[in-house]
């Protein structure tokens, strides 16, 4: 769901605005004028079928053109009451203002609207959650109570997850859970930072600090855990992506813990190919190739990752963990190991339940056999730059 701004609009309608600074929106440069903005939205598509709702000017902050003046630049609105949201993130000065026409989540028409919508969205599709976009760029105030809303009218605890972009500052992620009083979960940005730099270190990581500074880390039931997104791939926004070798190993960690609730990139699983524009103004084509260990991932996850879980986190490059499987899944159970460097070997526990099991390795990586001592114990190995899962054998 896109929230916080509206683009492609019916008409242009007559606005008193000025020009903020760019990187600091909190001062206005220039002077006032009147622009002509595209804040008119009136859906003649929709027919007035589920909603008759017409967007005027006063539903907006502001714009990033005016027409009258054929200029790109941030337009601020001005007149009662009209000023960017208080709460949301600093980048910038204030980073309310993000591109087209930015909603005004103080105004009540756009907060009754944007309530009456979601109970329709809710009748119509019958979804059992949400994926908020932007929401540092949205008063923070304003999912708590929408989100509250929705889930009294859907009389069931709807999941929400947001997209606060920041992979530098976990604290500022923690901010907004604490603002939002937990409402929601957030993107990992900071996980998927660690596993970009893992995986351009050539080896070099600290392969024990990979959860470090993550929600992943401290606030796992809180935490979307992801490898890669639309915004990080290849010569887009945010561009950021997890070198080919590495996804394996990510995957592992975000499916194979009991921290998180992991979120698959769709190329990543069916492959995709593009074109788009690079920083230098060239069009380049872009492949992305599924992961193929994934489908065993997943798997794995499904039928193996149960139980009581054991971390191994004592090497640079080579780090594992066990889940000791449950009753309630029988087969379950398994050894993870990964490393960025040499390949290795490491003893772990998988449990007593375990013990004269043989386990064997589920991504045909390596043919051999472990056995699991009297104690739950086992000796598993891992290649260079990979990774391994073990799991009882069939």
């Amino acid at each position: 769901m896109v929230f916080n701004h509206r683009g492609g609009a019916d008409r242009t309608e007559w606005v008193k605005a000025i020009r903020v600074l760019p990187g600091d929106r909190r001062f206005t440069t220039g002077e006032e004028e009147w622009i002509e903005a595209y804040t008119e939205f009136r859906f003649p598509g929709r027919k007035a079928t589920y909603s008759d709702f017409t967007w005027h000017y006063r539903h907006f902050d502001g714009v990033d053109w005016a027409e009258n003046l054929n200029e790109h630049s941030i337009f601020k609105f001005l007149g009662p009451d009209k000023d960017w949201e208080k709460l949301v993130g600093d980048e910038n000065g204030n980073y309310d203002y993000l591109m087209y026409s930015d909603l005004d989540m103080n105004h009540p028409e756009v907060r009754t609207e944007l309530a009456r919508w979601g109970a329709w969205y809710l009748s119509t599709t019958g979804v059992d959650g949400f994926r908020l976009d932007a929401v540092k760029h949205i008063q923070y105030s304003f999912f708590r109570s929408w989100l509250d809303h929705m889930r009294k009218i859907a009389g069931r605890p709807l999941f929400a997850v947001g997209e606060y972009w920041n992979p530098d500052n976990v604290e500022l992620l923690h901010e907004y859970i604490r603002c939002t009083q937990g409402t929601m979960s957030l993107f990992d940005a900071p996980l998927h930072r660690n596993f970009h730099e893992a995986s351009r270190a050539g080896g070099y990581y600290d392969m024990r600090r990979i959860l470090d500074n993550t929600l992943m880390q401290q606030q796992p039931a809180l935490a979307v855990t992801l490898v890669e997104n639309h915004d990080t791939q290849p010569l887009q926004a945010l561009e950021s992506p997890v070198d080919f070798w590495f996804k394996p190993l990510a995957y592992a960690i975000i499916l194979l813990r009991q921290e998180g609730y992991p979120c698959i990139f769709y190329p990543d699983y069916y492959g995709a190919a593009y074109t788009d524009t690079g920083k230098d103004g060239k069009r380049y084509p872009i492949t992305l190739a599924p992961v193929a260990e994934l489908p065993a991932l997943l798997k794995l996850r499904r039928e193996r990752a149960y139980g009581i879980q054991r971390s191994y986190w004592d090497h640079p490059d080579c780090i594992g963990w066990t889940r000791e499987g449950d009753d309630a899944h029988p087969g379950s159970g398994l050894a993870v190991l990964l490393s960025d460097g040499p390949g290795g070997s490491k003893w772990m526990a998988v449990g007593r339940r375990h013990r004269g099991c043989r386990f064997v390795e589920h991504l045909g990586r390596l043919p051999e056999s472990v056995f699991i001592n009297d104690d739950g114990w086992g000796e598993f190995h891992v290649g260079g730059g990979s990774v391994a899962v073990w799991a009882p054998a069939p």
